[in-house]
């Protein structure tokens, strides 16, 4: 079997999110807007490139100022382009996010991001990664939910652990009929589940038990479910293991919400990559959202991630 040595592939959606300058406040009240590379697999990709992982990234962007921007950040922390489709068909996708304590307020305007399409993912590619990470945002619209239902398939069968974010949410996808179909579908192949109380509370109903999803996607052969409930901590069950509950990291002042989920993922997958037990995946995931917490944007540059989030 070809080595694999790309330790994530990300596919979905790369953006440009526009977050509120100012705090606390809707949208209707946000007076200026600060630019930042968004979407959630180019976060954890962005992560966990940053955390010394070899990651790629397979994305749609246009072909104009907003998408060289995404691949001048990209190229800062050696991601290279190579999967990356720039369209002259449709501009760069962009959101307008509030800037937020809690789960933020948006407002999206999706253009190239769902223009993904198998060739930009070869059997070459998959035969080489470990881990084959996507999230709800990307499986929402054809042609990307067609290429990354098929592509999950295949890199289930050459051996590819598959990882999913349910960051659903009705804005992105309406048809809430189709989004459980194609969610069973791709959890038929036991990736690594991630959904927050938000998710659930969107996809199921607010009244849903936390028993009852970790039997839902139990029963459709999921052997791993993580749910994060903010400043709460997380649950994560395993089928026929006992339930493990983390609180969350204390942290003085919340900065930004936006992109905490993605730096929680980008933590586990790291951690699990490295076979920690999962007891550490979840203290390093925890550690890493609560440094989010405390930034807007990404994550600061002038900290030593690898070796905060390794002490015991």
């Amino acid at each position: 079997m070809t080595n694999k040595n790309i330790d994530i592939l990300c596919v979905g959606e790369a953006l440009i999110d526009f977050i509120g300058h100012q705090d606390s406040v809707l949208i209707d009240e946000i007076r200026d807007y600060h630019r930042h590379l968004g979407g959630s697999p180019t976060n954890v990709a962005m992560n966990t490139a940053r955390l010394g992982l070899q990651t790629k990234l397979v994305a749609s962007i246009g072909s104009d100022g907003l998408g060289s921007y995404i691949l001048k950040r990209l190229s800062e922390i050696n991601i290279n382009n190579e999967y990356i489709k720039q369209t002259l068909e449709s501009p760069t996708s962009v959101i307008f996010v509030s800037r937020s304590k809690e789960t933020p307020d948006f407002i999206p305007y999706r253009s190239a991001d769902f223009l993904i399409t198998e060739d930009q993912i070869p059997s070459d590619l998959l035969q080489k990664t470990k881990i084959f990470h996507t999230t709800c945002f990307a499986l929402s619209k054809n042609p990307a939910q067609e290429t990354i239902i098929n592509k999950a398939k295949e890199a289930y069968k050459l051996g590819c652990r598959l990882s999913i974010d349910i960051n659903y949410s009705e804005k992105i996808w309406s048809d809430k009929q189709n989004a459980l179909e194609i969610i069973k579908k791709y959890c038929s192949y036991n990736p690594l589940v991630k959904i927050s109380e938000d998710d659930v509370e969107r996809l199921f109903g607010k009244h849903t038990l936390h028993d009852e999803i970790f039997t839902f996607f139990h029963e459709l052969g999921v052997d791993i479910v993580c749910l994060t409930l903010g400043k709460n901590g997380v649950k994560l069950s395993q089928k026929n293991k006992e339930l493990i509950l983390m609180p969350a990291i204390k942290i003085n002042k919340v900065m930004d919400a936006t992109g905490a989920g993605d730096a929680f993922w980008s933590g586990f997958l790291f951690a699990y990559l490295k076979e920690h037990s999962i007891k550490d995946c979840l203290r390093i995931a925890l550690n890493l959202a609560a440094l989010k917490l405390q930034n807007v944007g990404r994550l600061p540059n002038n900290i030593n991630i690898l070796s905060e989030l390794l002490k015991k």
